[in-house]
Formats: structure tokens, C-alpha cells, sequence
């Protein structure tokens, strides 16, 4: 098996996009049998796992056969419909009990180099009624390569969608195929957050991070209106700020693959590290989150000791590479039948298979000591996403494995 020589060998960049490309393609997960019945895939406490306390899960198989997801989506209130989305070009409907029904829904022409490809989907909050939601994809336009936010309309309460091209909602030139992030979520607030990373290759070299003049390594926060059109909210908090674009909500990141919103409305982002740590935010208006002046807690690059740390925002938790390269966001989890995961922010490492859950701070506070995580297991898989349901359950996506499973307490 490659993986354990490259997490023993590998402390660079681009490591989600090595791990994949040698990773073999007829990988499955090793899976437990109970009196004859599979029941999910086997699980480990190791490592610094094994000294954690533990919450002991297992994972449900809902459905298999996709080529790479990227990405799992439920349309707002509905309770059997769920979206996947594969970094390759498509988007898959799944309806009925059990997400037992399929449907094919786009079928996008997009690049796939490193870290490319069609990398999320959200829906707009009253989908219900208008039908619009947008794609996130990396494409080759006559210009370069670019990220490109794409709005579409489908008729929400029909068997089988068929989508229409709305237009682009906007587009960002990308450097280099890795550190495009691809999340798109709205948020509490019903506006539209879109996170990019720093553009690419490694150490920033561009300095895009801590330049909120570009686009990339921010948050980005807009206001979705008339089909295909966005402003700028009237309360961003960068506005009248000439050093920082007016979209932006929060600089310093490297590159936010994946984040969301807890039940308190504030947005939790996991952002992929490089040297040494990976880090979770709770992150608010105006934050400067540290890229690439600090990665993690320390001054970056790690041999320098007398960076700059004022004005810039620790993360809650952090873990080094001996646990895991590459973290995969996730969501809280709201299911009132959960058990100890319930109010949990769950969340794991694309690589090492591990799978935590967060105990979140109610408040964020300079010096703050970290956040305390429970280990729910290393399982084979690659983690490429989580999704959360209208019930408020999170699942998980095995990128090579092609399979999504329920998180079950």
C-alpha cells in the first residue's frame, strides 16, 4: 500500500494531488463483517488517536459507484434528495428512501489537473420556489484557467432535473491548478460565501494571502439578487478599505477546501497546511487568518521566530503531519438522535482516513488553549467531503472508493 510511504516521505505542497495520483484506482475500502452482513468500513485508534478519548461510530453505506466526489449537498427542507458531485464534471441527483434512485444531472467540461475539476455546488435559499443554485469549477477559457461560478435554474420539484444555464456569476483567473479551494455556501445571513485559496504551487509566492487586494486566499462575501447578478453588501466588513476588495470577508488563507456554518451561525474553515500544521477557524468579519505569515500557530516559514502575529487570528485547533495531511472540513452535527456527536463539529484528513469530532468554544479569545477533539477512528478511506441533511446527519465521501457513507452514532 503507497499511502504510509507518502505520509512518511511527503512534507511538501500539492500533497492531495500526489496522494490521488498514485493512490491505485481499483482501491476499496477493507469493510467488517457481523454475522455474515457488511456493515461499513474498518476502523482503527492509533497514533495520537489512541490516546484521545474516543466516540465509537460506525459508517453506513447509502451509496457507491461515483468517479471521485468532491462534494455532498442536500437542497434546503428536502429530505430525500441529496447531491453528489464529482471532480470530473458531474453532478448526480439521488432521490427517493434510501437515496436509492439516480439521476445525472450535469455533465461539465472541466480541467482535472492537481486539484482542479468541478469542485462544489450550493443552492440558493429559496430553491424551493426558484430553482437556482451554482456550480464552482476550474475551466480552460480563451483567457487562461480560471475558477468560474456558474448559476442554474431547475424546475426544484420535478423527478428528473434538467438545468438551464443562468450565466456566470463571476470568475477568477487561478495561477497554478492546486489551492483553488471550491466550496460555495450560503450563509445564515442568505449571503453567498466563496472561498478561494492563494492561487497555488507553494509558499505563496505571489503573496496573495496577506494581499486583500486579490481575491485569492480570501472569503469572499456577496449579495445574490436578480438571476446571474451580484453586490456587494452594504455591511462588509472591508468596505471603504482601498488596500482590500469590498467582496472580501476575511484574508489569510491558504486554501479553505472545505467550511460551514454552526448552529450559532458562525462559519468554521479548515484550511490545508503545508509545511507542518493543519488548522481549524471559527472565523468572523474582518479576520485576517494568518497565511502565509503564520502556519497554524507558528511563524512561517517554521524557521523564522519574529513574525508578525498582531491583528491576526489563531485557529481553534490544529494538528500536526504526523496525523494527517490534508484536512477535510465538515460540519456540526444537529441530528437530536446523534448521541455524543450531537453539537459536535465533525471533520477529518483527506490522507490519513482519520475522522475527529470538535468540541467547539462558545466564545474565540486571543491565547485561547486549543479546542478538545475525540477520535472517531482512522478508516480507509480518502476523505475528500462531508455533507450534512435537512435532519441534520453528516456523511462522508471516500474519493477513491467512490462511496458515501452516514456517520452513525
Amino acid at each position: 500500500m503507497m499511502l504510509p510511504l507518502l505520509l512518511s516521505t511527503l512534507a511538501c505542497d500539492s500533497m492531495r494531488a500526489l496522494v490521488v495520483s498514485v493512490y491505485p484506482t481499483d482501491y476499496t475500502a477493507e469493510v467488517v463483517e457481523t454475522e455474515g452482513e457488511r456493515t461499513g468500513p474498518a476502523v482503527v485508534f492509533d497514533g495520537a488517536d489512541a490516546e484521545r478519548s474516543r466516540i465509537d461510530v460506525q459508517l453506513h453505506e447509502v451509496s457507491s459507484g461515483f468517479s471521485k466526489p468532491v462534494d455532498i449537498q442536500f437542497p434546503p427542507g428536502e429530505r430525500e434528495r441529496m447531491v453528489v458531485v464529482e471532480q470530473e464534471g458531474g453532478a448526480w441527483l439521488l432521490t427517493g428512501e434510501g437515496f436509492a434512485a439516480r439521476q445525472r444531472f450535469l455533465s461539465l467540461d472541466v480541467l482535472t489537473t492537481s486539484e482542479q475539476g468541478l469542485l462544489g455546488i450550493t443552492f440558493h435559499p429559496g430553491f424551493a420556489e426558484n430553482g437556482r443554485f451554482y456550480t464552482n469549477a476550474v475551466v480552460a477559457l480563451p483567457s487562461g484557467e480560471f475558477t468560474q461560478i456558474l448559476e442554474w435554474r431547475v424546475e426544484p420539484a420535478a423527478e428528473a432535473w434538467a438545468p438551464e444555464a443562468v450565466g456566470e456569476l463571476l470568475k477568477l483567473r487561478q495561477p497554478y491548478p492546486n489551492h483553488n479551494a471550491g466550496q460555495l455556501a450560503f450563509g445564515p445571513d442568505g449571503h453567498l460565501y466563496i472561498g478561494f485559496g492563494d492561487g497555488g504551487w507553494r509558499n505563496d509566492p505571489h503573496g496573495h494571502g496577506q494581499n486583500g487586494a486579490s481575491w485569492l486566499g480570501s472569503m469572499l462575501r456577496v449579495q445574490v439578487g436578480d438571476p446571474g447578478a451580484w453586490t456587494v453588501p452594504a455591511d462588509n466588513p472591508f468596505l471603504g478599505d482601498g488596500a482590500i476588495a469590498p467582496e472580501a470577508w476575511a484574508i489569510g488563507l491558504r486554501n479553505p477546501w472545505r467550511y460551514s456554518f454552526d448552529p450559532a451561525g458562525r462559519m468554521i474553515i479548515a484550511d490545508v497546511g503545508q509545511d507542518t500544521t493543519e488548522e481549524i477557524h471559527i472565523a468572523a468579519a474582518g479576520d485576517n487568518l494568518g497565511w502565509a505569515t503564520r502556519e497554524g500557530r507558528r511563524c512561517f516559514p517554521p524557521e523564522t521566530t519574529d513574525c508578525q502575529t498582531a491583528g491576526l487570528v489563531e485557529p481553534i485547533y490544529t494538528y500536526p503531519r504526523t496525523e494527517g495531511i490534508s484536512v477535510t472540513g465538515g460540519y456540526v452535527v444537529t441530528d437530536p438522535d446523534a448521541g455524543a456527536l450531537k453539537g459536535r463539529y465533525v471533520f477529518g484528513d483527506f490522507a490519513s482516513g482519520r475522522i475527529w469530532a470538535l468540541e467547539l468554544p462558545a466564545t474565540v479569545s486571543p491565547g485561547d488553549t486549543e479546542a478538545t477533539a475525540h477520535a472517531l477512528g482512522r478508516w480507509g478511506l480518502l476523505i475528500s467531503t462531508f455533507g450534512r441533511d435537512t435532519r441534520g446527519r453528516v456523511y462522508v465521501a471516500d474519493f477513491s472508493g467512490g462511496t458515501i457513507y452516514r456517520i452513525e452514532g
